[in-house]
């Protein structure tokens, strides 16, 4: 039996892409999922789909910067399906603002847009992390996955400063709860995918997504499935002593 049997995960951002294929990986490992995402019709497609699968899961909708928004969501799958156990902070943006799926400069930047990105991909993981702590403790265990990036490890020129800075504090977040949450039985740990073949990266310019495969080395984009499969081992029995860590899924895009 597959150690998430009867377990329940939450997935932010589960409506599409990486977010979907993590919440399905979890679904078909047993696990009963919320597939939660801010918009209502990607999530009741996605959980609806696991449904008819045979799976546990039910749908959600909630902006993850809404603190209050996001308790109430926590409150709900616990009713729902049971105690959460999992957690996937998966919800993210990467405004593409400088046209022709561009990043915008520094100094054209928005301050609205800077707050919006670290709103939601940096402070939507805490209050996530905040709302779903207490039961975990409470539990004695608990699984957490931080879905940062390598924009938030070296210079990716295809990402604003916004969502980099995002992606690098979620390191930064992962290595401190990681040593705040394991006297508690709880790991934490980040994954940072490279270029991933989702809806999100197809709205950068072609060319700098071309750029991208050839500048890793196994001359791929990355799929959804790629990140899933990391992120099921780190909420696995089998990385039970891993925690604080940060995990590449990027086909050896940062080898130096």
């Amino acid at each position: 039996m597959s150690s998430h049997a009867g377990r329940v995960a939450l997935v932010t951002g589960a409506g599409r892409g990486i977010g979907r294929a993590m919440a399905d990986a979890h679904s078909a490992a047993g696990a009963k999922v919320a597939y939660l995402d801010h918009d209502p019709a990607l999530a009741e497609e996605a959980a609806a789909a696991a449904k008819q699968r045979g799976c546990e899961a039910m749908a959600l909708s909630a902006d993850v910067a809404d603190d209050q928004a996001v308790a109430e969501a926590c409150r709900r799958v616990s009713e729902t399906l049971g105690p959460i156990e999992i957690l996937v902070n998966n919800a993210g943006i990467s405004p593409k603002s400088g046209g022709d799926g561009k990043r915008s400069p520094v100094w054209d930047m928005q301050p609205d847009e800077w707050r919006r990105v670290i709103d939601v991909n940096l402070t939507g993981g805490f209050n996530c992390v905040r709302a779903v702590v207490p039961g975990m403790r409470e539990l004695g265990r608990g699984r957490i996955v931080n879905i940062s990036s390598v924009a938030g490890r070296t210079y990716c020129d295809i990402v604003g400063v916004h969502y980099a800075a995002s992606k690098a504090a979620l390191i930064g977040f992962t290595k401190h709860l990681a040593g705040e949450l394991g006297p508690d039985g709880i790991t934490i740990n980040a994954i940072a995918p490279g270029r991933i073949d989702t809806p999100l990266m197809r709205g950068s310019a072609p060319e700098a997504n071309e750029a991208a495969r050839l500048a890793t080395p196994l001359r791929r984009l990355g799929s959804p499935e790629d990140v899933a499969s990391m992120c099921l081992f780190l909420t696995s029995d089998g990385a039970a002593f891993v925690t604080g860590q940060v995990c590449d899924v990027a086909g050896g895009w940062l080898l130096t």
